[in-house]
């Protein structure tokens, strides 16, 4: 295969497993391609980039060809091979840019959400006869995909899961966290890694936590407030259900690792999670999880084997985190068969890889 001109694009303005799957591939395809990156300025994205931002891109909703007619001028200048976009509100924009260049590169998507309905009018149609690949990070993001985008307009869907890698964490600024937050040893950490909003369930967790009140437990919510509104209804019921003590929100963070190495579980209660990056962050943390039992942990999670699934009700969680309590063996079970699971399904340079070579092969 030769090497070949990639663009790694994502115009999001948030920062979360796409936003951060999206870096990954600039690194870790750039050792076999030429990687060109396109976003969008004042972008949370944007802090995270070692790389040189190639172009900066304002998406228009309502007018996708002015934003496209620039992409398609760097495709020519740059002689562009491939564009890999992976926010799915980039298509449009992608796909005229391609129409509009000379050079008319292939179109391969990262599918990371999921498909809900079908896509079988003129103007869906016409994108996905356009795009050459998609990529479907879960087996079944790619049977939605099979579902719902009709046969004759169909792209080639492989599944490659994204991956992680073993981090390399500073064990003193550890214990300068754990001071920070006032977290002693004798303290059952709970954590909750993501955005503070509604769909990622912080007050499920609230509420199975008072109802383990006779427990020593700590919860560490870690993440932004991306809905004000919710973030101070999570207060009230804070102090309405008498856990204040218990309860510590860190903010934004960009040492997830060394945050998530305070906890002694951490717990995924998001409604529907296509994959769930923070479930295997935690497993090559060593740190066991306790996810909803739908969507992406599914592919992920043996229950009771490498992690724990519950019914997205506290009283369930409430007793998933009961049974880990104080129960040391079990916990050294899990955290053993989590990192094989990361080790054996999950590296990142390895997964890179296998995506690397659907994207660039043909």
């Amino acid at each position: 295969m030769g090497t070949k001109n990639i663009v790694e694009i994502c115009l999001s303005p948030d920062l979360g497993g796409l936003e951060l799957f999206m870096l990954s591939c600039v690194k870790g395809f750039s050792e076999k391609a030429n990687v060109f990156t396109v976003v969008t300025s004042n972008q949370k994205l944007n802090t995270y980039m070692e790389e040189e931002i190639s172009l900066l891109l304002k998406r228009n909703k309502f007018f996708p060809f002015i934003p496209a007619l620039k992409l398609a001028k760097f495709i020519d200048k740059h002689e562009i091979d491939i564009i890999h976009f992976h926010w799915t509100r980039d298509i449009a924009t992608v796909v005229l840019a391609k129409i509009l260049s000379e050079k008319k590169p292939k179109i391969i998507q990262s599918r990371h959400m999921n498909m809900t309905r079908f896509k079988d009018d003129f103007y869906h149609r016409w994108l996905y006869r356009n795009i050459d690949k998609i990529h479907a990070i879960t087996y079944q993001v790619k049977e939605q995909l099979k579902k719902y985008i009709p046969i004759e307009v169909r792209p080639t869907i492989n599944v490659v899961y994204p991956g992680t890698v073993i981090p390399d964490v500073d064990n003193e600024h550890i214990k300068t966290l754990k001071e920070k937050y006032g977290l002693e040893d004798s303290s059952f950490v709970v954590g909750m890694v993501g955005r503070i909003e509604e769909a990622k369930g912080q007050y499920l967790l609230l509420e199975a936590i008072a109802k383990l009140k006779d427990l020593n437990i700590k919860v560490l919510i870690i993440g932004a407030a991306m809905d004000i509104s919710y973030f101070e209804e999570l207060k009230k019921k804070i102090v309405f259900l008498k856990i204040e003590n218990q309860v510590i929100f860190t903010g934004f963070t960009k040492e997830v690792n060394e945050h998530i190495q305070l906890c002694n579980i951490t717990v995924l209660a998001t409604k529907k999670e296509t994959f769930g990056l923070v479930v295997i962050e935690s497993m090559v943390n060593a740190v066991p999880v306790i996810a909803t039992n739908n969507g992406g942990p599914l592919e992920i999670i043996e229950d009771k084997v490498n992690g724990l699934l519950f019914d997205r009700t506290s009283d369930m969680l409430a007793m998933k985190i009961n049974s880990l309590y104080d129960n040391s063996t079990v916990v050294k079970n899990i955290r053993e068969e989590a990192l094989r699971t990361v080790n054996e399904k999950f590296d990142a340079t390895i997964q890179l890889e296998n995506l690397c070579e659907v994207i660039c092969e043909g």
